[in-house]
């Protein structure tokens, strides 16, 4: 925003800049399966961020970076034959980044912003000499919202990294082919303003942010809105794993149907529904070589698991308008008797819609295929639910309105909820 500041951009490309910043890595849990899936060995987040801190268009620095983090931790034939799959994967470079933007744009329409913030998103990894991903852009065609997110980013990860003036010489290297070289002056200018670096390492981001939101392009969060927001991070929380595809919005489905029948009214019922929605958000802390797993977990990927529910209360506590519903939505996987994690919660701690989040839960996670079984026939998880029920791990009036739910499930209809 500061660098849109320098160059005079007028208040309504700065309103569109502001909510593209915010939502510019929306799509990155898109393409993380993939990501694991070339390179293999340990956390994809790492080997995502690593590839900003080489120049990956030049082939000496993508090929140390290839043989860095290809199969690390395999047994070297296995690293091997990564790396001739990912040396003759042709278009995988160009898939990984298309995944990304366009998810990114779609969750911002979906959010109701403007075709210029899904714009910049979509076009934020685009170069000036036209060697960027995924359309191959060049010059003035790449919007110059896009080209100021695609500085930015380099330019953060280079300055948290070594400090701003070695970051901006990473920008001059890079000017003309990656850049704007009329961005680049600009970023010349910041990189000399002080008390900007000082603020940034010595403030709460979340208030730098705040004062450097356009007041004129703030959007309330109503009702609308926030079922909106709930929907397009249930997308982001879901497209970590093919696994999980539209298991929020199931189990969100399954939900609000118990809540129901329990006799929940409407402002309930859309509590249930949101914290439904977001209930995993944590989930985008775990790794995809846990999440995507074929065989049984060790018992550190079972700590790193189970960890998840935590985070899920980490994100949501923070934000007031989800802070109503955090302590439920991290309760999905607590048990009346004290056995569920990750507090180990037992029945007094636990309220009714976090009771029926976790028979939810249940519902939709026995029922959908995972890395190592296929899903269960609805009556196997009738009798699953009925049985942690009797042993005193469910609630039993949640899992009296499941099993009347599940009973009137003969398929699943194209939207991914469950049929009435």
């Amino acid at each position: 925003m500061r660098l849109a500041d320098l160059m005079g951009l007028p208040d309504r490309q700065r309103g569109d800049l502001f909510y593209a910043l915010l939502l510019k890595d929306a799509g990155c849990s898109s393409n993380a399966a993939r990501v694991h899936q070339l390179f293999g060995g340990g956390r994809e987040q790492e080997v995502k961020r690593a590839v900003w801190m080489s120049d990956w268009r030049r082939f000496p620095e993508k090929a140390r970076y290839a043989l860095r983090y290809t199969g690390r931790g395999e047994p070297m034939m296995k690293r091997a034959l990564r790396l001739l799959r990912l040396a003759a994967g042709s278009g995988s470079e160009k898939a990984l980044f298309q995944i990304r933007c366009d998810r990114g744009a779609s969750i911002a329409l979906g959010l109701g912003l403007s075709e210029a913030t899904a714009s910049a998103i979509r076009t934020m990894d685009e170069h000036w000499d036209g060697g960027g991903q995924p359309a191959g852009l060049r010059g003035d065609d790449i919007p110059v919202l896009g080209r100021i997110i695609g500085m930015a980013q380099v330019f953060e990860i280079f300055a948290q990294e070594h400090g701003p003036a070695a970051a901006f010489e990473v920008l001059k290297a890079r000017a003309n082919r990656w850049f704007d070289p009329s961005m680049v002056t600009a970023a010349r200018q910041l990189c000399a303003d002080n008390s900007f670096w000082h603020a940034l390492a010595g403030h709460d981001p979340v208030d730098l942010v705040a004062r450097a939101e356009p007041t004129q392009s703030a959007i309330a969060a109503d009702d609308e809105r926030l079922d909106q927001i709930a929907e397009a991070f249930a997308w982001v929380i879901d497209a970590k794993s093919p696994f999980t595809y539209d298991h929020s919005r199931r189990v969100a489905g399954f939900a609000t149907q118990i809540a129901s029948r329990m006799g929940f009214d409407q402002t309930g019922l859309t509590r249930i529904r949101r914290a439904a929605l977001l209930h995993d958000i944590g989930k985008l802390g775990v790794p995809n070589s846990i999440l995507d797993k074929p065989g049984p977990l060790t018992a550190d990927e079972w700590r790193v698991v189970r960890r998840h529910p935590a985070h899920t209360w980490t994100i949501l506590d923070p934000v007031p308008i989800f802070s109503d519903f955090a302590l439920d939505a991290s309760c999905h996987h607590e048990k009346l008797d004290g056995t569920g994690y990750h507090a180990g919660r037992r029945a007094g701690e636990l309220t009714p819609a976090a009771r029926i989040l976790a028979v939810a839960d249940i519902c939709d996670a026995l029922l959908a295929d995972r890395p190592y079984r296929a899903g269960m026939a609805t009556l196997d998880v009738i009798r699953i639910l009925n049985e942690e029920c009797g042993r005193g791990a469910l609630c039993g009036e949640s899992v009296s309105a499941a099993n009347d739910v599940l009973s009137h499930v003969i398929a699943r209809p194209a939207d991914g909820e469950p049929a009435p």
